[in-house]
């Protein structure tokens, strides 16, 4: 079989999914496709290079399972949005890290962006306000996963490190009652604690967005985000 960059971006999921980010190698993707590991640098020059094609791949795969609907509200499309990329990044272990601060190699993703852009700035956003919102909405959702991932490395299976009873252990002799009951809250029912503090950062923009003059709608967003 032909030795291309999808065969071997996706040959480097499934490596991600068996030995997680610290365990993904070039070595280790070349074995599985049973080729040298200097092959791989016809189509990837670094691990780093592979590892933008890698998050790139995850997110175009989100887009094209989405059917984005036309009558949604801006809330329920940056809902939709923050759900989607969670989701998408749970699918992988370790996919938030791998996702996190990775450079977007295809421009056609972008259309993405300025769809939720556009349905920010038609309820009378300004751009710049709709972007921050946005970004707001897109950075709590990777950093939420990565925690996520954090706490389980893989679905069902929970860090110890993390456990709830072994923390409450540690405040045996402190007086820190409400710190104490915060670890229940942190690391248990993470489903929940996502849409929580999602309908928060919603809530913010709709106030923003009842108080923000609109701009013009030209410009280029400020960072590199889908």
């Amino acid at each position: 079989m032909r030795l291309d960059r999808e065969r071997v971006v996706r040959t480097a999921l499934r490596q991600l999914d068996a030995h997680g980010l610290d365990g993904l190698t070039l070595r280790g993707i070349a074995r599985e496709l049973d080729v040298q590991a200097p092959a791989l640098y016809w189509h990837f020059k670094s691990k780093a290079e592979l590892l933008d094609e890698m998050a790139t791949t995850m997110l175009r795969d989100l887009l094209a399972a989405e059917e984005p609907s036309a009558v949604a509200s801006w809330q329920e499309t940056l809902t939709g949005s923050a759900r989607g990329l969670r989701r998408m990044m749970l699918a992988h272990r370790d996919g938030a890290k791998v996702f996190s601060g990775t450079h977007l190699t295809d421009g056609s993703i972008y259309a993405s962006q300025e769809a939720n852009l556009r349905r920010l700035t038609e309820a009378g956003l300004a751009l710049s306000d709709a972007m921050q919102g946005f970004h707001a909405v897109y950075s709590y959702t990777v950093g939420f996963a990565i925690e996520e991932q954090a706490v389980h490395p893989r679905p069902g299976r929970r860090d110890e490190r993390y456990d709830p009873e072994r923390r409450d252990a540690r405040f045996k002799d402190a007086d820190l009652p409400l710190a104490k009951a915060a670890g229940r809250v942190m690391f248990t029912d993470f489903d929940t604690r996502f849409e929580s503090g999602l309908r928060l950062i919603i809530a913010g923009i709709e106030h923003t967005a009842g108080s923000s003059p609109r701009d013009g709608a030209g410009g280029e967003p400020p960072v590199d985000a889908p």
